[in-house]
């Protein structure tokens, strides 16, 4: 089999593709790769050009679109900062049990710091960023300042 090396693209259905654009361009910062009016139909670059892509499809008329998830890696520095930058964006920072957090979690399995929101359409996006300690399975899902406070500051 062919070794498969990173994930290029991935799609979401959105009920409204003109909102959906002005999110994922305008809030999240997404340049537009390219938009086919004609089919309804937008495609994000992801880590900049040629890097990864997210396509969004208008849904046909009275159909319901099935909220997703989808990561999103960021740096760990801006991971820090993405508490603020979603809260001035009007947008619920999540923990992973989709409760209103300040801070991100910690899945201490990977370990990676998370921190959940939502799109217009309740499709699950997180920003998440890998971390160079060794993975803590026994731990679970830590709050950062557990996680912080546990392995010494970062």
């Amino acid at each position: 089999m062919i070794p498969i090396q990173d994930l290029f693209e991935t799609h979401l259905t959105v009920s409204d593709l003109q909102r959906s654009m002005a999110f994922y361009a305008d809030t999240l910062g997404l340049e537009l790769a390219q938009f086919l009016a004609d089919r309804k139909i937008a495609f994000y670059w992801i880590g900049g050009r040629g890097n990864s892509m997210l396509g969004l499809w208008q849904a046909q008329p009275g159909s319901p679109v099935q909220p997703l998830h989808i990561a999103f890696r960021v740096e760990l520095a801006d991971m820090l900062k993405a508490h603020d930058s979603l809260r001035a964006a009007n947008i619920a920072p999540l923990d992973f049990d989709r409760n209103p957090t300040t801070e991100p979690v910690v899945l201490a399995w990977m370990p990676a710091a998370s921190l959940y929101f939502h799109d217009p359409d309740g499709h699950l996006l997180e920003f998440l960023s890998m971390l160079p300690e060794l993975a803590e399975p026994n731990l679970g899902i830590v709050s950062w300042s557990a996680w912080k406070n546990r392995r010494g500051s970062i």
